[in-house]
């Protein structure tokens, strides 16, 4: 009997380079998928043939009794069905015994934003002309200006920064590149950053030790200024993108040059931006109802 292990590896194999999906996305398709092979081995160990339906329904069984949040449950449904769809490609099985089940339906959950204020308080935190203080102001300046991913912004090499044009080149999700414009403020912050690197790292953003700044480190960076600020919000490095997406549609950008922007490969990611601040909704009411 050929170890399931063997088909993971082929099916992660087939996600690195067919596919070329991120480093962080094959992680997780890896962790859902040895979650499940474990299953596999404390039970009834099954040739792949014999994987069926009602299997994966015990395991989803299982799964619930751990008290995983919907969103955590419909990814490995997804990864699940994603790696039977390969098996049966590559003919290790007839058909995918994945394909009735059914994702649960998740809260629509607007996502977190900061108003204006709010970001012009945390981007003026950083203070003095130390090459970490330069660093963290370029940091927050670059993920507002741009509404780059943190993982973006964390493989950014010094070439990819063309301070004459006033773009950045990113890789994102699928490895697809895009080209994002700079702010002036951004684009001040990173040349006195830039201008005060004596280091050889060909890296954007570098830690303390002019090691390469770790998607981590940038958290790390921002829950910092965060606390500082003394806002009673759960604010992450996405955070920032959220605003900046928010606060491009509030202004009046349109939602496929937003979409572009962020990068997303549908609208329908981008529309959950459409959200206005009540703000915003009372100026328009207040601009164009009659008895306003």
């Amino acid at each position: 009997m050929v170890p399931f292990s063997y088909y993971i590896d082929k099916f992660l194999n087939y996600l690195a380079i067919e596919k070329n999906y991120s480093s962080h996305t094959i992680t997780n398709y890896q962790i859902d998928l040895k979650e499940f092979g474990d299953f596999l081995a404390a039970n009834t160990p099954k040739d792949i043939k014999e994987i069926d339906y009602f299997v994966l329904r015990k395991f989803l069984s299982l799964l619930a009794e751990k008290n995983l949040n919907k969103r955590s449950v419909s990814r490995k449904i997804s990864t699940l069905k994603s790696f039977f769809k390969f098996m049966v490609r590559e003919e290790a099985i007839k058909n995918n015994p994945a394909d009735s089940l059914i994702y649960p339906r998740l809260d629509k959950n607007l996502p977190v934003f900061l108003t204006e204020e709010q970001v012009v308080k945390v981007l003026n935190l950083p203070k003095g002309d130390t090459l970490l203080s330069l660093r963290d102001k370029s940091i927050l300046e670059v993920l507002y200006s741009t509404g780059a991913r943190v993982s973006e912004l964390a493989n950014l090499k010094i070439d990819n920064v063309d301070l004459i044009s006033a773009i950045i080149k990113v890789m994102g999700k699928g490895r697809k590149e895009r080209l994002l414009p700079l702010g002036e403020p951004a684009i001040l912050s990173l040349k006195k950053y830039l201008d005060a690197r004596i280091d050889k790292n060909p890296s954007l953003f570098i830690n303390k030790n002019n090691g390469t700044l770790t998607d981590r480190g940038i958290r790390l960076i921002v829950d910092k200024y965060m606390r500082q600020a003394a806002m009673n919000l759960k604010v992450s490095p996405h955070t920032f993108r959220h605003s900046f997406a928010t606060h491009l549609l509030n202004r009046g950008a349109d939602l496929r040059s937003v979409q572009e922007l962020l990068g997303h490969s549908s609208i329908s990611t981008t529309q959950v931006y459409t959200h206005l601040t009540i703000d915003t909704l009372k100026k328009v009411y207040d601009k164009a109802h009659p008895r306003a």
